[in-house]
C-alpha cells in the first residue's frame, strides 16, 4: 500500500507541474521572445524486493524551453537589418517629399524665376516686369533657405535619435550584463531568464546590428556590427555622445569601455542606429551639398552675367546675388594659428564633396572626407599664391602646425547664405553696357549683330570707338589698322565684340558707344535668361537645370531604394521569425491537448491514492474486529 501510495503521490505531483507548465505556456502566448517549455519525466528508481525490482512512480528532470539556437541567430541578424533599413528608409523618404513636392520642392520656383528674367527681356524698361523678377529672385533664395532650414531640423532628429539610442543601448547592455550574471550556466538556467535575456539581445542588436555569442558558461556577448564588444559576460560598455571635432552643432557616437572612450566610425554601425547614421552621410549630406552646389553655381554664374550688363542708371551692374564662400574649419585639435579663408576658384571643378586639408612633413594635403581619397593640391598658401583644391582657393593666414586638419565643406551652407543683392528694381543690369550703330550715310549692306561683352572687367570697355571700313575686305579701329576682314568675321576690341550680316562697302562706318541710362535694350536680359543652360558644372558638361534634375533624381531613387530594401529585409524578417515561432512558439490547439491528456493523468493518479487509502482503511478494518 505504501508503495501504491508513493507512486500515485509522485505522478500526482508530476502532472500538477506539467499541467502548470501547460497554463504558463498559454499565459505567455503573447509575450514577445517567450519560448514554449516542455516537462521532461523519468522512472524513479525501482525498488529491489528479493524476488526483483518493484518500480516507484515517476519524476520530472527538467523543465526546458524548446530553442533552436541557429533559428534565435537568423531573427537577431534579421532584427538588426531591418530596424537599419526601416530607419534609413523613412528619413529617405521625407527628404524625397520635401525635394519632389510642388510646396517645398526647389523645380518650380526655380522655372518661375528664370520665366520672369525671360520676360524681362521681352520688355526690359518695364517696371512691372523688373519688380516681378526681384520678387520671384527673393522667392527662389527664401526656398533655398527654407529647404537647408528643413535639413537642418533632420539633422538635429539624427543627433536627438542618436543620443535617445545611446541610452537605450546603456540600458540594455547593463541588463543583459545583469542577467549574464543571473543566469549562470545555460543548463540549470531558468528557461524565462533565457528568454529574458534572448529578447533583450533582439532589441539590442535592433539598435546597434551586430551579433550575439554564446561564450564557455553560459554567458552571452553581444558586439555591434563593427565588432565592438557592447556586453562581455558581466561587464557592459557604455556608448555616449561627443562633437564632431570639425563642426561642434553635429554629433558623434563613442564607446566607453575599460576607462576609454573610443570614437566609432559611423560606417560600422548597424541597426536602427546605423541606419540614423547612414542616412545622415549618404543622404542628408549628399543632398545639402548638392542644393549648395546649384546655389553656389546660381549665384556665380547668374552674377557674372549680371556684371556684364548695365541697369537704368547706366552702371555697370553689380552682383545680384550674395553668395556665401565655401567653409572651412579647423580641428579641434590643431596647435597652430592657421585659419583660412576661401573662394570659388573653378566653379566647374566643385563637385560639393567635403575634403580634409592637413599639414604634414611641411606640405599641405587633401583627402575626400567619406572615402580617404586623395585629392591634387596646387599652391602654397602664401600671399599672392593660395591653396588650389578641388575648384576651391585657400588664402593662408597664420601658421600651422604638423599635424593640423581642416574639413573644407565647399558647398554644404551655400543654400542657406544665397540671398538676393539688390532691392532697387532699376538696379538688374537688363542692358549690354555698349551699343554698336551704323552710320546713316552707309552705302553697304552690313548691319550690326551679336554685340557681346567678352571682358567685363576692361577698364575701356565704355570708351566709344569708331570701325571705318576702308573697302569690304579692312578696316581701321579708331584710327589704327588696318585690319583685314572677311564676311562673318568677329569684330572686337575693348572687352566687346561684333559681327554683320551683309557686305560693308568703303567707307561704312558702325560706331560702339556706351549704353545710355533709361534704355529698353535687352541684350544682357536675355543672356541671363539663359543661364540655367550653361553648362557650369563638372567641368561644362552639366547646366543648372540638369542638376537641378539630377537632384531631384537622386534623391528619389535614394528612397525607393531603401523602401524595396525594407519591404525585401521585411518579408526575411517575417521567415526568420515564423522559423522561430514554428519551433518555439506557443500553440494553443497543441498545448489543449497537451491539457487533456494531463488531466486524465493526473485523475488516474488521484485515483490510484484513492485506491491506496480505501486498501489501507480496509486493512484496518480488519484489525479493529
Amino acid at each position: 500500500m505504501a508503495n501504491i501510495l508513493s507512486t500515485g503521490t509522485s505522478a500526482l505531483i508530476a502532472f500538477q507541474r506539467a499541467l502548470s507548465t501547460v497554463s504558463h505556456n498559454v499565459a505567455n502566448i503573447n509575450t514577445p521572445g517567450y519560448s514554449r517549455q516542455t516537462v521532461d519525466f523519468e522512472a524513479r528508481s525501482p525498488q529491489f524486493i528479493g524476488a526483483g525490482y518493484v518500480g516507484r512512480g515517476t519524476q520530472i528532470t527538467d523543465v526546458r524551453r524548446v530553442a533552436d539556437d541557429l533559428a534565435n541567430a537568423r531573427l537577431i541578424d534579421s532584427t538588426g537589418e531591418l530596424a537599419r533599413l526601416e530607419r534609413l528608409a523613412a528619413l529617405s523618404t521625407r527628404v524625397d517629399t520635401l525635394m519632389s513636392d510642388k510646396a517645398t520642392g526647389i523645380s518650380g520656383i526655380w522655372s518661375n524665376f528664370f520665366d520672369s528674367v525671360s520676360a524681362l527681356s521681352s520688355n526690359a524698361s518695364a517696371p512691372a516686369e523688373r519688380q516681378n523678377m526681384l520678387g520671384q529672385a527673393n522667392a527662389l533664395t527664401t526656398r533655398f533657405q527654407q529647404l537647408q532650414g528643413q535639413f537642418d531640423r533632420l539633422s538635429t532628429e539624427v543627433n536627438s535619435g542618436l543620443a535617445a539610442s545611446a541610452g537605450e543601448v546603456n540600458r540594455l547592455a547593463g541588463e543583459i550584463a545583469r542577467l549574464n550574471g543571473s543566469i549562470g550556466t545555460a543548463q540549470t538556467a531558468a528557461p524565462d531568464l533565457l528568454d529574458r535575456r534572448d529578447q533583450l539581445i533582439r532589441d539590442l542588436v535592433a539598435l546597434t546590428g551586430g551579433t550575439a555569442v554564446q561564450q564557455d558558461g553560459g554567458a552571452m556577448n553581444v558586439f555591434s556590427a563593427g565588432g565592438q564588444a557592447l556586453v562581455v559576460g558581466v561587464q557592459a560598455s557604455q556608448l555616449t555622445m561627443v562633437t564632431d571635432p570639425y563642426r561642434p552643432e553635429r554629433q558623434q557616437l563613442a564607446l566607453q569601455t575599460q576607462g576609454q572612450t573610443i570614437r566609432l566610425d559611423e560606417r560600422i554601425m548597424g541597426g536602427g542606429i546605423g541606419g540614423l547614421l547612414e542616412f545622415r552621410s549618404q543622404v542628408l549630406d549628399q543632398t545639402q551639398s548638392e542644393l549648395g552646389r546649384i546655389a553656389l553655381a546660381l549665384g556665380t554664374s547668374f552674377n557674372a552675367g549680371h556684371a556684364a550688363g548695365v541697369d537704368q542708371y547706366g552702371a555697370m551692374g553689380g552682383p545680384f546675388f550674395n553668395v556665401p564662400a565655401p567653409v572651412i574649419s579647423g580641428h579641434a585639435a590643431n596647435t597652430g594659428t592657421a585659419r583660412f579663408s576661401t573662394s570659388v576658384d573653378d566653379l566647374g571643378a566643385i563637385t560639393g564633396r567635403n575634403l580634409v586639408v592637413q599639414f604634414q612633413a611641411g606640405a599641405w594635403t587633401a583627402t575626400d572626407a567619406a572615402t580617404g581619397v586623395a585629392v591634387p593640391v596646387t599652391g602654397t598658401g602664401a600671399s599672392g599664391d593660395p591653396l588650389r583644391v578641388a575648384g576651391v582657393a585657400l588664402a593662408l593666414d597664420g601658421a600651422a602646425q604638423d599635424g593640423d586638419r581642416f574639413l573644407l565643406e565647399p558647398t554644404a551652407q551655400a543654400a542657406r547664405g544665397l540671398t538676393v543683392a539688390i532691392t532697387d528694381p532699376s538696379r538688374i543690369a537688363a542692358a549690354a553696357p555698349v551699343q554698336v550703330q551704323a552710320a546713316l550715310g552707309n552705302l553697304g549692306s552690313g548691319l550690326p549683330r551679336a554685340v557681346r561683352v567678352v571682358d567685363a572687367a576692361d577698364p575701356a570697355l565704355r570708351t566709344p570707338s569708331t570701325i571705318e571700313f576702308l573697302d569690304a575686305d579692312q578696316y581701321m579701329l579708331d584710327g589704327n589698322g588696318p585690319f583685314a576682314y572677311a564676311p562673318g568675321d568677329t569684330i572686337s576690341a575693348n572687352g566687346w565684340s561684333f559681327t554683320l550680316d551683309g557686305i560693308p562697302s568703303a567707307g561704312d562706318s558702325f560706331i560702339m558707344a556706351p549704353t545710355a541710362p533709361g534704355s529698353s535694350n535687352n541684350s544682357n536680359a536675355a543672356l541671363l535668361a539663359g543661364v540655367e543652360t550653361q553648362a557650369a558644372l563638372n567641368g561644362g558638361s552639366l547646366t543648372l537645370n540638369g542638376a537641378i534634375s539630377g537632384l531631384t533624381t537622386a534623391v528619389g531613387s535614394a528612397a525607393r531604394h531603401a523602401s524595396y530594401a525594407a519591404e525585401a529585409q521585411a518579408s526575411l524578417h517575417e521567415q526568420a521569425y515564423a522559423a522561430r515561432e514554428s519551433i518555439s512558439g506557443v500553440n494553443l490547439d497543441e498545448e489543449a491537448a497537451n491539457m487533456l491528456r494531463l488531466q486524465q493523468a493526473y485523475q488516474a493518479a488521484a485515483q490510484l491514492i484513492s485506491t491506496a487509502d480505501n486498501l489501507f482503511q480496509s486493512l484496518l478494518g480488519a484489525v479493529r474486529r
